[in-house]
């Protein structure tokens, strides 16, 4: 399996919960669009008021789609 980053967006306040499963739900249309493959997205609760969404992709894409789709930071992910 070839190395992969997670691209984050963080929201904070009492809106961040749904503004982050409403944006990784843009994050799986915009990886389905491009046809990207071993990828997946998703959200998670990092405090009651901090929410991330995120995508997982292969590292050869991070430069690309960092251009593109702006992420907050990223990380390297392990299985």
């Amino acid at each position: 399996m070839p190395e992969r980053v997670k691209l984050i967006w963080d929201f904070h306040g009492p809106n961040a919960e749904p503004t982050a499963q409403h944006h990784a739900k843009h994050l799986t249309e915009y990886m389905e669009a491009e046809g990207l493959k071993n990828s997946f997205t998703g959200h998670e609760k990092l405090t009651p008021s901090h929410f991330t969404a995120f995508m997982v992709v292969e590292k050869s894409l991070m430069n690309t789609l960092r251009e593109t789709l702006k992420p907050t930071r990223g990380q390297y992910y392990n299985d």
